[in-house]
């Protein structure tokens, strides 16, 4: 009994993994379909600026058989300085909180943890192969998933978020159609494909792979050729509501919020929480979304990967420009629009070089009788260069000797007038198109410095897109980041590296039990709480922020008078110095700011200026201010003495008047009462019993 139904599970799931395929499939059928054309110019694009040869590829090649074709790849320079310009001005995320809550901790956490993720797994690769193919082509890409920290130690179950290129993105990656986001946010599933070899493919999944049968199906791409086989990693969102059970404190008014789950798993936490002096609220059902992800082959699912880490799709997508038009999406990068201009040019440059190798020289033009016997003397002429040549007579109808010159000359090839023009109109229409990237590497001694600003400027403004729509990318980066990060950063009290932002490697200890500012016991570094807004900013492409600030201060430092002002506007613009060896200083600048209160210090900084504040000696005038504050406090202590001794002597002595005053007459006794008063009057007064005695 317990195999038929063992049995009976294991075909449900194969025939719903069946199902599955089946619907992938279908997915990839239609998006690759409507985005096939698309994507063949992109990947066209991209062969088109890089690689020799392939700017005659198509019909134009097939006109210019045995004829020279020469390339002069303006674009790919071109190309090249946009690329150069984001690698000198690199993009990274900030998280910030999403309530305006103080988190700068845990976001300051957040931020070392993520450009430590980024050293370790090279994400540099991923960043610079995605901004390259978007340039060129249109569409760049590159993926994160979690991995184990170290995979070769069995004992190590600490995950790492890893930042990988995706190579071919044009050709490889395919979102939803549906999902109209440019960061594909909205999108619903997604695949990645990677083509393998058919002997990599058996050693790694153990089976023949299977082409599609076209006879049969209608489906469009081929998984399986005679070189490569593909293979899919498919993405799938899937979604469910779970309801929410809110009890309310009667005492404190605190909340609690279970899930149906707990209660299936503890059928006595009801009555538990109840008991605890809580009463049940209110429900609510809630969204929950994961990512299942499978691979698969063009006849089968090849492994169920289950659910993995994160709420989102993990492939960020980077585009060079972008638009839906005839509810499809279209993209192009830097080349596509110079293509034509680009052709033309090499079409000129060949023309002009086939001119060019054509012979000088006027050539003499003979019948065959003038040289006959001295066809080896004139083939030899270019060679040898002979003082003379010979020819032949002729003789006339009537058999006499004629003198019998060459009957004509060869004229030296003529370039068109047309196509001299055309040189220049080309050149010019490159030039525009590209944006006359070499107007701003020309440095002319009688410009200024602002004119020479300007001008780069208004070049950085038409790449400036392509910074922008990175910097896109950079925050869904940082988006799937966070979201991967909140499920598997989960260890307490693991420690982890992270890197600052002047790239110092710091540590920190995740899920660390605390005191509070309440003074109650919270728990520090807890990315399960990380409830962040991710923000990439980019700036002017022609100087990095830190020039910009370099920039900035010093003029500031034109206007500012105040010696302790300059001396803060100094140390910033030390601190923000680029170069090699200036670390220390950096460093060493920093501190001088933190001492003075310019700059807030770490957590770290903190605690260093707190414990050198406890071991410091004091310095010759503190130990004068010391003592002096101690004479002075035990003056005080002095007179306050004599005060209460005074007043002690007063007592007594009323003491010994009511005494006195018990046994006299009533007389004596008034008389007695006026020399207590005048001794009272006299001690307020700070007389001593001297002065009262003579009087």
């Amino acid at each position: 009994m317990e195999n038929y139904e063992e049995n009976n599970e294991e075909k449900n799931e194969n025939t719903a993994l069946v199902g599955i395929h089946d619907e992938a499939l279908q997915h990839f059928n239609n998006v690759q379909s409507a985005l096939r054309d698309e994507r063949k110019q992109c990947l066209e694009d991209r062969r088109f600026y890089s690689i020799a040869g392939a700017q005659w590829e198509g019909r134009l090649g097939e006109q210019f058989e045995n004829r020279p074709r020469l390339e002069v790849n303006k674009i790919h320079l071109s190309v090249i300085r946009i690329i150069n310009e984001y690698r000198r001005n690199r993009i990274t995320v900030d998280f910030k909180s999403k309530d305006g809550s103080d988190m700068s901790a845990l976001s300051e956490t957040c931020d070392g943890l993520y450009r430590s993720d980024e050293q370790d797994s090279v994400a540099d690769e991923a960043y610079d192969n995605g901004f390259e193919e978007a340039v060129a082509g249109g569409i760049g890409a590159w993926r994160l998933r979690a991995d184990y920290e170290n995979e070769y130690d069995d004992e190590d179950d600490y995950q790492r978020v890893k930042i990988e290129p995706i190579f071919d993105a044009d050709t490889s990656v395919y979102f939803d159609l549906n999902a109209k986001r440019q960061d594909k946010s909205d999108a619903k599933w997604c695949f990645v494909i990677t083509s393998m070899t058919v002997q990599s493919y058996k050693a790694e999944f153990g089976d023949d792979p299977a082409s599609w049968d076209k006879t049969v199906s209608d489906r469009e791409f081929d998984w399986n050729t005679q070189d490569v086989v593909y293979v899919a990693e498919y993405y799938k969102i899937e979604e469910h509501t779970e309801k929410i059970t809110i009890f309310t404190s009667l005492l404190e008014g605190e909340e609690k919020r279970i899930k149906e789950s707990e209660f299936k798993e503890d059928p006595e936490l009801r009555s538990k929480i109840l008991s605890q002096g809580y009463a049940e609220d209110r429900t609510r059902k809630v969204k929950r979304k994961k990512v299942h992800k499978y691979i698969l082959s063009g006849n089968k699912i090849l492994e169920d990967c289950g659910c993995i880490a994160g709420t989102e799709i993990p492939i960020v997508m980077v585009y060079g420009k972008r638009w839906f038009v005839d509810n499809i999406e279209r993209a192009m990068g830097h080349v596509r629009l110079s293509k034509d201009p680009q052709r033309l040019k090499n079409m000129q440059l060949s023309k002009l070089a086939e001119l060019s190798a054509l012979s000088s020289t006027e050539k003499p033009i003979v019948t065959p009788e003038q040289i006959a016997g001295h066809e080896q003397m004139w083939t030899d002429d270019n060679i040898k260069e002979f003082p003379y040549l010979l020819l032949n007579p002729i003789e006339d109808a009537d058999g006499n000797t004629m003198a019998s010159p060459p009957i004509g000359y060869t004229r030296n090839p003529q370039i068109a007038p047309a196509l001299a023009a055309l040189l220049q109109l080309t050149d010019q229409d490159m030039r525009d198109i590209l944006g006359n990237p070499e107007a701003g590497e020309k440095i002319a001694a009688n410009i200024s410095g602002d004119a020479i600003s300007q001008i780069q400027d208004r070049i950085d403004m038409q790449t400036y897109i392509y910074m922008s729509n990175m910097a896109k990318a950079m925050k869904r980066s940082g988006e799937i980041w966070l979201s991967i990060s909140k499920d598997i950063y989960v260890e307490e009290n693991r420690t982890m590296k992270t890197i600052n932002e002047a790239g110092d490697t710091k540590s920190v200890i995740l899920s660390q039990a605390g005191i509070g500012e309440d003074g109650g016991v919270e728990s520090k570094n807890d990315l399960s709480k990380a409830k962040f807004e991710v923000f990439a900013d980019v700036g002017p492409a022609s100087s990095t922020r830190k020039q910009a600030t370099v920039k900035a201060l010093t003029e500031m430092m034109r206007v500012v008078t105040d010696p302790q002002d300059l001396k803060v506007l100094s140390s910033m613009i030390m601190l923000n110095m680029e170069g090699e060896g200036v670390d220390d200083l950096r460093g060493y600048y920093r501190n001088q700011l933190i001492r003075i209160g310019a700059v807030e210090p770490t957590e770290e900084e903190a605690q260093q200026l707190a414990a050198e504040a406890a071991n410091a000696k004091p310095s010759a005038e503190e130990n004068f201010l010391n003592a002096e504050a101690t004479k002075s406090e035990a003056q005080a202590q002095k007179a306050h003495a004599d005060i209460v001794l005074n007043v002690a002597k007063t007592e007594e002595t009323q003491a010994k008047t009511v005494e006195i005053l018990a046994g006299v007459d009533r007389d004596d006794r008034e008389q007695l009462m006026e020399s207590v008063e005048k001794i009272n009057q006299a001690v307020k007064e700070g007389q001593t019993q001297e002065s009262i005695n003579a009087e």
